[in-house]
């Protein structure tokens, strides 16, 4: 039986949503800051993408498991002309970000606190230009590979928000995980790789700033790879 667009995965794709005791302004923050910038899927959404941010953007990017939020931050300040979707259910991580929203006053990003799945299923068609997955948890045991989030039904998802044209970025050390995402992506007939060379997959993208899952797989010796694919 063939999954539906709007099916949601039997399993989890994260895992734990709270680590320690916040902070009583981190906790501030998610209980003031957070609803202002939460996307409200009760709604439908709007079929411009751009109305959802307070100043005009010409883009839209979307990154699905932001973690520390060190690239999303860097991102959203050094390009006020895209507006981003952030998509984070880990709660510490979350408040994290928004610390780091309001020291900045960025004003082009909005966010989500739940499974991605729902907002990929919430935003209109051919609405985004960018997809970014950045070291997403690699489930490394065999048995927990399909809670991987790069899977068919979530690359149908992907390619049914992206333009055409539009980018989906995956960035991991893992090797499995690189070589999972090559697969799926290479039998999808949505997606196809950018890269002509070697370097094209071992250099960061540009402008990338390195985050601490980064820098913990180079401590403990992992390179990483960067994956481009372009929908179709």
């Amino acid at each position: 039986m063939t999954e539906t667009r709007g099916a949601r995965a039997t399993e989890a794709f994260f895992g734990r949503r709270k680590g320690k005791p916040l902070r009583e302004r981190q906790a501030a923050h998610l209980e003031h800051l957070l609803p202002l910038l939460k996307l409200d899927l009760e709604a439908p959404a709007p079929a411009d993408l751009t109305a959802l941010f307070p100043e005009p953007v010409e883009r839209i990017r979307l990154e699905i498991g932001f973690g520390g939020g060190e690239h999303m931050i860097h991102r959203a300040a050094e390009d006020p002309a895209t507006g981003f979707i952030g998509v984070e259910p880990f709660v510490n991580s979350m408040a994290k970000l928004l610390g780091q929203i309001e020291a900045k006053a960025i004003r082009n990003i909005r966010l989500y606190d739940d499974d991605a799945t729902q907002v990929l299923d919430w935003l209109p068609a051919a609405s985004v230009d960018q997809i970014d997955l950045l070291y997403p948890d690699p489930w490394p045991k065999r048995k927990h590979w399909k809670r991987r989030f790069v899977s068919q039904i979530n690359l149908d998802r992907f390619a049914r928000i992206l333009k055409p044209g539009g980018l989906f970025c995956f960035a991991s050390d893992i090797d499995s995980y690189i070589n999972w995402t090559l697969i799926h992506c290479r039998d999808h007939a949505a997606f196809e790789w950018t890269a002509e060379r070697a370097a094209d997959w071992l250099t960061p993208f540009a402008g990338w700033p390195s985050t601490r899952y980064e820098a913990k797989a180079r401590r403990e010796g992992r390179s990483s790879a960067y994956l481009t694919f372009r929908r179709a």
